[in-house]
């Protein structure tokens, strides 16, 4: 199996930049941006990921973080669900910021993917700036808050869980029934760790979108409403 030894922030970056969605036999790219706020948490990993190159994924510098959320449910809705815009935040207030957009994806079922920065997982730098502290338990932040607003949440303390987190991402993201808004948090550290990562996880994948044939017995009990209407 061949490999390819990257940064956790640039396996996401590439991974991102290689999903596609197949609707009615129509295909297209599914992320073709990225909203941004770099600060704590995101810029070392993400924004430097981003600022490499070798993709094709058009950065857009958001001003405030609920704004740019907000922005990307909009955007997936007039894109019918076809196409997202996944959001980078900072850690601590940046993060929280975009917990409302969050509640407003997964309510009215539109895909979002928020992609927080969070506290060093080996925690070690500890505080950082602008991180709240929970002295009752070292293993919550506040990213913690994105858990009951979203349909997936995944803490990516590993730079192989990068792999498990982005597929069930994807599959949440695409799913026209169970879809809304996805949470990745991301710990500073872990950004910009490396992997060998297998290189099937970083091609070119599509996702299907199939309609569901109506049944038989569906058809005649429709037709039956009709007639009776």
């Amino acid at each position: 199996m061949k490999r390819e030894r990257l940064t956790m922030a640039q396996a996401l970056v590439k991974f991102l930049d290689n999903q596609y969605i197949e609707v009615d036999g129509v295909e297209s790219k599914f992320v073709s941006g990225i909203f941004g706020i770099f600060g704590h948490g995101c810029v070392v990993g993400v924004g430097q990921a981003l600022e490499q190159g070798g993709h094709n994924l058009k950065f857009y510098q958001g001003k405030n973080e609920q704004n740019m959320a907000l922005a990307a449910v909009a955007y997936a809705k007039q894109m019918d669900r076809k196409a997202i815009i996944p959001c980078v935040s900072s850690i601590g207030p940046g993060a929280t910021n975009m917990v409302t957009a969050c509640g407003c994806a997964t309510a009215n079922r539109i895909p979002l993917l928020v992609l927080p920065g969070d506290t060093f997982a080996c925690r070690q730098p500890d505080p950082v700036l602008q991180q709240a502290e929970f002295f009752d338990n070292y293993g919550r932040t506040v990213t913690d808050a994105f858990k009951g607003v979203c349909h997936y949440f995944d803490r990516i303390i590993r730079p192989e869980q990068l792999m498990t987190a982005c597929l069930n991402a994807m599959r949440v993201l695409t799913d026209p029934a169970d879809t809304g808004a996805v949470c990745l948090a991301m710990p500073q550290d872990v950004e910009g760790e490396a992997y060998d990562y297998p290189e099937h996880f970083l091609q070119k994948r599509v996702w299907h979108i199939d309609r569901r044939p109506v049944s038989a017995s569906q058809l005649d009990r429709a037709t039956q409403m009709i007639k009776a209407a």
